[in-house]
């Protein structure tokens, strides 16, 4: 039986800073991972360079059962602390669009500036090939702490806290399990339905016909509900993807039509209206393929969708019918790519059992949950990774101010 103040289960981005952090404060810390490699999901995140941040983090941008719940955390270690660790480590970054930060060289920088900032104090014992087999409360007495014992195939500990960083479902074969809800569930924590998020749209079988634009990428608005987004959209040869997309997907439940503005910064009538006047013998076809991807619009002429035309014999029902078709298109998804493709897993531990300023839970001392695993999803775009870190951020002071 193995003694330590603090055990981790989870060694990804929220578990490997909490356990720094820990460690740093003078914790004997022990990090248990089934996986073969630190910071799995790190590694392959951004395509490979890992959006570790955004210059721009707010509440509005997390989706929470209570919207609130984020505030404390990311109010306590903003993403100008984490740049501030970055530039410490000398690792190159760059800014993309809408204030989302990339590492120059790699996402590997980030995992081992991680594993660096844990093994500073020495007292961080991060394990991987590690399932955890067993957990339990096994003393309760109102004049001591809780305690805890963990039961992996090869060794017991025992702990007065233990942190819960096991992320959500998303990317299985990165070894994601649904451990944390089961551990939640043991011990009568509600979990709200998990769900693939921040994942691509697949067509319903009237809309295959799309496949052949596989490839295409366009800028788009799209809105579901009261929730807009502009960015790219990319049809692929099972439905709709690109940021646009999976950032709506946050928004979206089975059997809502997502609508689609395929001209977002142009106005298709005002196009229309003007070269009517200058140019009345211009094929409506050849007008399109202006400002719209070729193939799309060959295709709505091969589907019959539009008819050919020269624009001064547009009648002004057809001119309304092109407004809507261009700038409201209604799509119905049949779903989505599910985990396998998805960015992140909406739902989780409801946060209402947990405290905002520690991650704890509020009946069961020493118990914590941190990142992805808790009902919070961010908004593509490195929100998901300041949430680990500021969650992991707010359970470490949490413990070492116990």
């Amino acid at each position: 039986m193995k003694n330590v103040d603090v055990i981790i289960i989870g060694a990804g981005a929220a578990g490997l800073f909490c356990a720094s952090q820990l460690g740093q404060g003078g914790k004997s810390v022990v990090v248990l991972d089934n996986g073969k490699k630190l910071g799995r999901k790190i590694l392959m995140s951004g395509g490979g360079n890992c959006n570790f941040t955004n210059m721009d983090i707010s509440s509005h941008h997390y989706l929470c059962k209570n919207p609130h719940f984020v505030k404390s955390a990311l109010a306590r270690y903003t993403q100008w602390d984490f740049i501030s660790m970055v530039a410490t480590y000398g690792i190159a970054y760059h800014e993309k669009e809408l204030g989302q930060l990339f590492c120059d060289d790699g996402a590997e920088q980030i995992v081992k500036m991680l594993k660096a900032e844990c093994d500073k104090s020495g007292n961080v014992d991060i394990r991987l090939r590690q399932a955890v087999t067993f957990l339990s409360l096994f003393a309760k007495n109102e004049k001591s702490a809780n305690c805890y014992q963990i039961q992996t195939a090869n060794e017991t500990y025992q702990t007065e806290n233990v942190v819960i960083a096991t992320g959500g479902l998303s990317m299985p074969a990165l070894g994601a399990t649904p451990f944390g809800y089961q551990i939640a569930e043991q011990f009568n924590i509600p979990v709200l339905p998990p769900r693939a998020s921040l994942v691509p749209f697949t067509y319903k079988e009237k809309d295959k016909g799309l496949v052949s634009l596989s490839g295409i990428a366009l800028p788009v608005t799209v809105t579901c509900g009261e929730q807009s987004f502009s960015n790219q959209m990319l049809f692929t040869h099972r439905g709709l993807s690109g940021p646009a997309m999976l950032q709506i997907s946050n928004y979206w439940e089975l059997g809502d039509s997502v609508e689609i503005d395929l001209l977002p910064t142009a106005s298709i009538l005002d196009i229309l209206n003007e070269l009517r006047q200058s140019s009345p013998k211009l094929q409506l076809k050849s007008v399109l393929c202006r400002h719209l991807p070729k193939k799309l619009v060959e295709l709505w002429f091969e589907q019959k969708l539009l008819k050919e035309k020269i624009i001064a014999d547009l009648s002004k029902v057809e001119l309304t019918h092109l407004e809507q078709f261009i700038h409201h298109w209604q799509f119905v998804p049949n779903g989505t790519e599910g985990y396998r493709t998805a960015e992140v897993t909406k739902g989780g531990v409801d946060t209402d059992f947990i405290s905002s300023k520690t991650m704890e839970v509020k009946q069961t001392k020493g118990l914590y949950f941190i990142g992805e695993v808790l009902d919070v999803t961010g908004w593509l775009g490195g929100y998901n990774f300041q949430w680990a870190w500021s969650s992991a951020f707010a359970c470490a002071t949490g413990i070492l101010e116990h």
